[in-house]
């Protein structure tokens, strides 16, 4: 990014139903941030799985310095079991969070993202979400320095979350 984004001071639920204070859940650790929704026919899914296809070939010490965060922007149909459920299936470790539309909202504005938007489709009530395809790259002093656009391949996550984890930048 040409200016590292400062993490927003938002609260979210966890999939487990607690609270998650974004700049303190995130300290200390890489965070690679998504939003998205578990219905998503293909951009979530393929970064999730690209991710914990990585992350499982990583050393211990990358592994345990990464943590991947899906803030869902469809809380209607994504409550924390679904999430929690949704993000499991492609690694345990992965974080679900959902929260109200104004905190929604603020977190894609924060982050730069276009605000995401339903489109209806069919008289069953059915829909799909137009939302941001980036993966955005916290690194450990709280700051958003890389945007991942889809279609990140897994040799380059491979090349950079070690880098991401080694980075020892400061708020300046």
């Amino acid at each position: 990014m040409p200016s590292p984004l400062v993490t927003p001071d938002l609260t979210f639920t966890d999939s487990h139903g607690q609270p998650f204070h974004v700049p303190g859940a995130m300290a200390g650790k890489v965070t690679l941030l998504m939003v998205g929704y578990t219905h998503c026919p293909d951009v979530c899914p393929v970064h999730l799985a690209n991710l914990a296809a990585v992350l499982k070939k990583m050393p211990t010490e990358i592994q345990s310095g990464v943590q991947v965060v899906f803030v869902t922007i469809d809380p209607v149909r994504d409550t924390p079991p679904v999430l929690g459920s949704f993000v499991a299936a492609f690694d345990p470790a992965f974080i679900g969070l959902t929260g109200s539309d104004s905190s929604l909202a603020s977190l894609q504005q924060a982050l730069q993202l276009g605000l995401a938007y339903e489109n209806r489709a069919g008289k069953d009530g059915s829909y799909t979400v137009g939302h941001a395809s980036a993966v955005i790259a916290f690194t450990k002093d709280g700051l958003a320095r890389v945007r991942y656009p889809f279609g990140t391949r897994q040799a380059d996550w491979a090349h950079d979350l070690p880098l991401l984890v080694g980075f020892a930048g400061s708020r300046k």
